[in-house]
């Protein structure tokens, strides 16, 4: 997977098309993000204590690593990745410059 914690993305795809974000996390095994402030959803959470009420709360959804892009200037851009140096970098595809 390409897209890392800390990434700046835009969504390609989905309810949330043209929107940027952060990605605050990664789960390569199921090939998905959580990108903050986006594919929110509403979940009603049930008091924890004696006289706390419940409440409606927004919670960020995982998205499929297919529908987001890394976000270089404000566009969306493919990752290849080179050695430099003796090091593995994730590099712009199309300019070469390194991520």
């Amino acid at each position: 997977m390409k897209i890392k914690k800390g990434d700046k993305i835009i969504v390609i795809a989905g309810k949330d098309k043209g929107k940027t974000g952060k990605v605050t996390r990664a789960i390569p095994t199921e090939s998905k993000v959580v990108v903050e402030g986006l594919n929110l959803l509403k979940k009603h959470r049930k008091a924890r204590r004696q006289g706390e009420k419940g409440q409606i709360v927004e919670v960020s959804m995982p998205l499929h690593v297919s529908n987001v892009a890394i976000a270089i200037d404000g566009k969306p851009a493919r990752i290849a990745s080179k050695v430099i140096g003796g090091k593995k970098v994730r590099v712009d595809s199309k300019t070469g410059k390194a991520i």
